[in-house]
């Protein structure tokens, strides 16, 4: 009789979670699990918690972890958030603009992608003048602040990527 080990028991429960919240294991996942399933399991529950309880839309939040993704050059998370991008109702050419570092034509997004990258070039440490800036674009600390979660959760998966050089999983590379 096979003996199953907790290491194996917590790659198959982060395997269901993947499969439940995203239709399948993308490499990324498997990866992480087959080094550290804790990890993986820290990433997506930390997602999914956002996701959920955020401030942000998805579109929203899309275009935050595109920013991140393209500022931190990650040759998975950019394809994979353009496709999540554009099924959360960004557009193909506000995804590709964000990408490819500009700013995306609507201003809400243009004022989140905006944030992020200041967000990620200051390592957090805005003044008082970039706050006010960013209130007078109705971006506030509760925005503010899922910015830097956003950001922290793709730095997690961005830096497993560069190690690992994950394969872009074929529904990510239309």
């Amino acid at each position: 009789m096979a003996t199953t080990t907790a290491e194996e028991t917590a790659t198959e429960q982060v395997h269901e979670k993947a499969e439940q919240a995203l239709g399948f294991v993308p490499n990324l996942i498997t990866e992480i699990t087959g080094e550290n399933p804790a990890v993986a399991d820290a990433y997506l529950t930390a997602t999914g918690i956002v996701e959920d309880g955020g401030v942000l839309s998805g579109a929203e939040q899309q275009a935050v972890v595109l920013a991140a993704s393209s500022y931190n050059d990650c040759h998975y998370c950019t394809k994979a958030h353009a496709v999540a991008g554009q099924q959360a109702g960004l557009d193909a050419e506000t995804t590709e603009t964000i990408n490819e570092g500009g700013l995306p034509s609507d201003d809400r997004l243009k004022s989140l992608v905006r944030a992020t990258r200041r967000i990620l070039g200051k390592r957090g440490w805005l003044s008082d003048a970039d706050e006010a800036e960013f209130a007078d674009l109705g971006l506030e600390r509760p925005e503010l602040y899922e910015i830097v979660a956003l950001v922290g959760i793709k730095t997690i998966s961005n830096y497993v990527n560069h190690i690992a050089d994950t394969e872009v999983d074929e529904p990510f590379q239309a």
